[in-house]
């Protein structure tokens, strides 16, 4: 099985997909995780010297990496991407080199929840330990359980930062949606299956509903 996963930042792609990837025993693919197992290939490198100078790294080198990356004995069965493609041109690169895809699913959440969820998250730094002012609160409001230690909120889980972040999805990313839904209409036999989850509710229920359309 060879699956896309879309779906805007704070939707819990992350989350859903190590267990898609666990039930399917496929790798799950970022493309962080991408450049790191690259990075001391001539490729790799080129990549690291890129981004070093603050740059973006062009599609057809992502393109690249990624050819190379499903050519790995782990993905004989499928993969999980993960946040790629991000944009119709990469998406238009896929298909181009003809890299079947089976089944783009799309998790579904509204902005305002997204919101509530991102910036309701604190951690205690010293351990990593997570909790939500709403789903997981701790004891003491502020203060780590165990430690007692205050609780800090990271910048990327600020309203400024998801603002931003969710502008860069909808303006780059979400055209995707359209892009696999006409495409999965259209009758094309390499047309891959596109599904939409709503991914609201617990993580059990979100995640009975993606291995529903999945199967």
């Amino acid at each position: 099985m060879r699956i896309i996963l879309l779906g805007p930042p704070g939707a819990g792609k992350g989350t859903q997909a190590k267990f898609i990837a666990e039930d399917f025993s496929i790798p799950e693919i970022s493309t962080g995780n991408m450049l790191r197992a690259a990075v001391e290939t001539p490729l790799g490198l080129k990549v690291k010297e890129i981004m070093s100078q603050g740059l973006l790294v062009p599609d057809d080198i992502i393109i690249n990496l990624v050819e190379h990356r499903i050519q790995q004995p782990d993905c004989a069965g499928g993969f999980l991407f993960d946040g790629f493609p991000r944009t119709t041109a990469q998406a238009d690169a896929l298909k181009e080199r003809h890299i079947k895809i089976d089944h783009v699913v799309e998790l579904a959440v509204d902005d305002d929840e997204i919101v509530a969820r991102v910036t309701g998250r604190w951690v205690h730094p010293g351990s990593g330990r997570v909790y939500h002012m709403t789903y997981h609160p701790p004891k003491v409001p502020g203060l780590d359980d165990e430690t007692g230690e205050p609780l800090i909120q990271r910048e990327d889980d600020s309203l400024v930062t998801v603002r931003k972040r969710l502008k860069v999805y909808r303006e780059q990313t979400e055209p995707l949606l359209s892009y696999y839904e006409t495409w999965a209409n259209s009758g094309d036999s390499m047309a891959p299956k596109f599904s939409r989850v709503i991914a609201t509710g617990s993580l059990p229920d979100v995640r009975a509903k993606i291995m529903n359309v999945l199967r």
